[in-house]
């Protein structure tokens, strides 16, 4: 790998011991000379670049294909081909963190674009029955227009708080009893029951509900206390979300040592040390990072989450994990087919309960930061 013209003298610049050839016995650094040209200079670094990235995908292409080995081989000591497990499992988790996560719009951004998408669907509406024959002063034309209208302003009144759906409410009311109008009535009708529905997200609007119950129905100190904490953590959704997903690195690399413990309980018969339990988690959660920096964006910018292009992804990653642990497991231990399904029914569980622990602390961390 190294590129340059080694010294003559024996003794090693970087820790004194004697160099009987060209690298340090001691601390492995070659004798190269100080003084290097400047082509020199880049070829060296070219040569390390390439090293890594040939020790890359050396490590990439047996970790995806061929579940387990790559540990099996590591711990066997075949360990010159392969980048070392955490410098691997760090360089792809950065990778991962930055392609899956975004900082989502402000508020401003996303209201421009519903004012843009609104006018867009409803020109689009217009040209396509102007296409087939309706003029735009027809009524046919008018009251498609109005539906969807109607059905755009109730999206854009889901969005909104619960004191400016009361307002948008009050001000339609006093509209329709100075005139009256049965389509206006209609819509204060739809919109009145998605106000009821979000009655209870804020505390006050809780706090008025509750005094308007027969006593026997009246929330306790204890439960009024609760929901204020719930409707709080509600009101706090977006900040508490994106906090959860910027820490996501945190609670991944917290929990591995966790998993590795979890499969050394499944597998405590086949007498292994536990580092070789972690050492075979990375390589997992590596090949794992490496699947979603090619599948999140998929499901992000191009199909969606909720497309059905979307949704065969996401079951794709799903029956891809099942075969990846499965066939991993089976070439590391070495035990039968039903022994290998057992074992990972459990694991499955005792990790997701172990997730859904961490995620439950994290909430409450954040949220009593952001209060």
């Amino acid at each position: 790998m190294s590129s340059g013209k080694y010294r003559k003298e024996h003794n090693c610049l970087n820790c004194g011991s004697h160099v009987e050839k060209h690298y340090c016995s001691d601390c492995g650094q070659p004798n190269l000379e100080l003084k290097e040209s400047f082509w020199g200079f880049l070829s060296h670094s070219i040569a390390h670049y390439f090293h890594f990235d040939n020790k890359f995908f050396q490590t990439l292409t047996p970790l995806l294909t061929k579940p387990g080995q790559v540990t099996l081989d590591y711990l066997a000591g075949k360990r010159a081909r392969y980048i070392n497990p955490v410098s691997m499992y760090i360089f792809v988790s950065i990778v991962y963190f930055l392609v899956v996560y975004s900082p989502k719009h402000s508020e401003k951004e996303v209201v421009d674009v519903k004012s843009s998408e609104k006018k867009e669907v409803l020109d689009s509406a217009a040209h396509g029955l102007n296409r087939i024959g309706f003029s735009d002063s027809s009524a046919i034309v008018s009251r498609t227009k109005r539906s969807i209208q109607e059905g755009l302003d109730r999206s854009e009144f889901k969005q909104m708080d619960f004191k400016q759906q009361e307002i948008v409410l009050t001000d339609l009311k006093k509209l329709n009893k100075a005139n009256y109008s049965d389509s206006l009535k209609k819509v204060i009708t739809k919109l009145s029951i998605i106000h009821d529905e979000r009655n209870d997200s804020t505390y006050e609007a809780y706090l008025i509900r509750q005094k308007n119950l027969p006593l026997l129905q009246k929330d306790n100190w204890f439960e009024r206390m609760i929901k204020k904490r719930s409707i709080s953590i509600g009101q706090k959704s977006e900040v508490i979300q994106e906090t959860l997903e910027h820490n996501r690195p945190k609670q991944y690399f917290l929990l591995m040592p966790l998993l590795a413990f979890f499969i050394m309980l499944n597998f405590r018969k086949n007498h292994i040390y536990y580092l070789d339990h972690l050492i075979f988690t990375i390589h997992g959660m590596t090949a794992y990072f490496i699947v979603q920096i090619f599948t999140s964006p998929l499901l992000k910018y191009v199909f969606g989450g909720h497309s059905i292009m979307g949704s065969i992804i996401q079951l794709g990653v799903i029956v891809w994990i099942c075969w990846y642990m499965y066939s991993s497991l089976k070439v590391f231990y070495q035990r039968s087919r039903k022994s290998i399904i057992g074992k990972m029914i459990w694991i499955f569980i005792l990790y997701a309960l172990a997730f859904s622990i961490t995620e439950t602390i994290m909430v409450n961390l954040i949220y009593y930061v952001a209060t």
